[in-house]
């Protein structure tokens, strides 16, 4: 099974070249909506991470009491 090399360099450039057309159509945030929308991501993160630390802690001190009362 031969390989063209030159069409496979045609089809990566013809997919460049829609890449580049498509990027240009892309509404951008503004550097300001992109600030905001980091820190909210970052904040819901944080929260997260704060609920599930929280729930390991009680499962974990929850199975360690039944096991102490089994020994």
């Amino acid at each position: 099974m031969a390989v063209n090399v030159m069409d496979w360099v045609n089809q990566a450039r013809s997919f460049l070249m829609d890449v580049q057309t498509e990027a240009k159509r892309v509404t951008w945030p503004t550097w300001k909506q992109a600030v905001i929308q980091t820190i909210v991501a970052l904040v819901f993160v944080f929260i997260i991470a704060l609920y599930l630390g929280s729930v390991d802690l009680a499962l974990t001190r929850a199975i360690d009491y039944l096991f102490t009362m089994v020994n």
